[in-house]
């Protein structure tokens, strides 16, 4: 397994890191983003966290590569705010459209040049799907007829087997999101796209922990580790 750090955009002012993890043996493209918005700092922390445990070899991606871009928004992190413009209405609405905000495209370009066959994009939201309906906190989400649906139930039913407080619990909330990134992964490159949102009320460490096992359940998914 070799990791390697890249910088994307490099010298200007949306400078950000990345690292590729190519996998002992050939396999399928994951690309996890996070940070899109740059006041969800426990999906930045799991991030850097699963690129910091591959470059140390306490975790093994057996097959295939891993794109993981930790802080995408740099400027919003360091201001901890969501970002202006929003980066997640800023990618490619059409098929033949552009993304509208230079760090959109570069990030959405590195994932089209590596053909991305998945695409995990972690944030925070606010409030418990267990108890409304009409809040994103502790959900997956999905296009609708997304054929990463199945795989996205079976990682719901993991996570909540292991979660003893109900409330707590993962939903699947199926939408589209025009300039997202997950709705743009789906139709530009038929990847098999996720937001992943856990709750800002909870701890920061819990945060941290559900945003790493789902990561980690979607790598098995993948059959990547």
């Amino acid at each position: 397994m070799l990791v390697t750090k890249h910088v994307l955009l490099a010298s200007t002012v949306h400078a950000t890191p990345y690292y590729i993890v190519r996998g002992m043996r050939p396999g399928p493209v994951m690309f996890i983003t996070s940070g899109v918005h740059g006041n969800e700092t426990a999906s930045m922390a799991a991030a850097q966290k699963l690129a910091d445990d591959c470059a140390t070899g306490r975790h093994v991606i057996q097959r295939g590569l891993l794109i993981i871009v930790p802080r995408v928004n740099q400027q919003a992190y360091a201001k901890k705010i969501r970002g202006k413009p929003d980066l997640n209405r800023t990618f490619p609405r059409r098929m033949s459209g552009k993304a509208k905000h230079p760090l959109a495209a570069a990030v959405f370009q590195l994932a089209r040049e590596h053909r991305a066959d998945w695409w995990l994009d972690l944030h925070e939201a606010n409030g418990l799907s267990q108890l409304s309906s009409r809040v994103l906190g502790q959900t997956l989400i999905t296009n609708p007829g997304s054929r990463t649906t199945p795989a996205c139930r079976r990682v719901i039913k993991r996570m909540n087997r292991s979660i003893a407080i109900r409330d707590r619990h993962f939903n699947l909330k199926q939408h589209e999101l025009p300039g997202s990134a997950r709705t743009a992964a789906s139709r530009r490159l038929q990847a098999r796209s996720v937001t992943v949102e856990t709750c800002w009320s909870l701890k920061r460490s819990t945060r941290i922990k559900y945003q790493t096992k789902i990561v980690h359940h979607f790598l098995r998914e993948a059959g990547m580790s």
